[in-house]
């Protein structure tokens, strides 16, 4: 192995505790594994020098577990961090395992379970602070429907914008540093579910009280599921800046959500990914939510977290190769890549306006323009099959 694809501590990898630590359960099936205790998982990671871990607030602190086995297991985790140099990197909240939650949690239709989802949120959000997480993530996975009049999504919206601009206040009020980012997802374990992809979610935070405190967690998985580009929509993302977390695994079009490792299986879609990522210098976690496959045991969860962080790095020396290519940049050169960057017209004025007016265009002329594009693709493929 390339020591260039051993992750340092600055590469900013983390992987929370029901990745790796996954039991091999599946809607047809049990555990395969047993499960890691939250210290002895971050102690690991510290071995692979990976940077941060994140946690549910039920994955640190097990449902109905007692003050006293509470404390113990936040002394050992908190022991676990400062002997490793490992940080927290991220918290959530578990708001659809327990089957209080199977008519949503922000968005039931029982104003009960949406009070108890509101605290049980409250009180996730202390943990993460405890521990320093500078950023909570929500994952709507049960604010949804199958049965499309059984909420008016109106309403459902309505409730979901309430729930956001209280934790907003909750924060501020507590003197949290800390952001929250919203991961979307199109459907599953709901039908349908609300907010779906990144367009929807970035268009719900504008709404928000102050939605300089929201940004997204964008899923590889995700927006792959629905057929879409992920590396499109992280560009509007960071476009936006409203990149504040990224989830990175891969995904089968089509399939329900597998959580595969990351450049398992959308090679090209990965490479641009990771090069826009490093060229933009995205300072954010790389995370990794993607689980060892069910049929592993022991040592085979711990190669399934080193081939993650080796494929990221892998992709990076491709992307860097790729760019200081003379027949790339030559390339780009012909298609009119580069002058993309440049303004068309500038910002508007009435003399501007009368000017373009006057100005002569050949569209038929224009029309006889070749881009390239076929160089530009077969260029991308020979560095990601190392043909250059």
């Amino acid at each position: 192995m390339s020591s260039s694809f051993t992750p340092k501590r600055e590469d900013k990898f983390a992987f929370g505790l029901w990745t790796i630590g996954h039991l091999g359960t599946d809607p047809f099936g049990t555990a395969t594994r047993p499960p890691i205790y939250p210290a002895d998982f971050v102690r690991k990671l510290g071995e692979l020098n990976v940077w941060g871990v994140s946690f549910h607030d039920d994955d640190l602190l097990p449902y109905k577990s007692t003050l006293a086995e509470q404390d113990k297991i936040k002394k050992d985790f908190r022991k676990a961090l400062d002997d490793s140099g490992v940080v927290v990197s991220m918290s959530t909240t578990n708001l659809f395992s327990h089957p209080v939650f199977k008519d949503g949690a922000f968005t039931s239709n029982d104003p009960q379970v949406r009070k108890y989802a509101i605290q049980k949120v409250l009180n996730a959000l202390d943990v993460g602070a405890e521990f320093g997480a500078p950023t909570a993530v929500f994952w709507g996975g049960r604010e949804g429907v199958e049965a499309a009049g059984s909420k008016y999504p109106l309403d459902a919206l309505e409730r979901y914008r309430e729930a956001l601009n209280y934790f907003i206040g909750y924060i501020k009020d507590k003197g949290y540093k800390m952001r929250m980012a919203l991961e979307p997802k199109p459907n599953e374990p709901r039908g349908d579910t609300f907010l779906p992809t990144i367009g929807h979610m970035m268009a719900f935070i504008e709404t928000l009280e102050d939605p300089s405190m929201v940004g997204i967690n964008p899923e590889v998985a995700h927006e792959t599921m629905a057929g879409l580009s992920f590396y499109q929509g992280v560009a509007q993302a960071i476009w936006q800046k409203k990149l504040f977390h990224i989830d990175l695994n891969d995904q089968k079009i089509g399939r329900y959500d597998q959580d595969l490792r990351f450049g398992s299986e959308g090679i090209k879609d990965n490479f641009f990914l990771v090069r826009m990522l490093e060229k933009t210098g995205y300072s954010g976690p790389k995370h990794f939510d993607s689980r060892p496959y069910r049929n592993e045991h022991g040592d085979g969860i711990w190669e399934f977290a080193k081939n993650s962080m080796r494929n990221y790095l892998a992709l990076a020396e491709k992307a860097r190769a790729y760019d200081a290519d003379p027949d790339v940049q030559a390339a780009h050169k012909v298609s009119g890549h580069d002058t993309l960057a440049q303004p068309t017209i500038g910002g508007y004025s009435s003399d501007s306006a009368d000017k373009l007016k006057q100005e002569v265009f050949d569209a038929d002329k224009l029309a006889e323009r070749s881009y390239f594009n076929e160089r530009l693709d077969q260029l991308a493929i020979d560095h990601i099959l190392g043909l250059k």
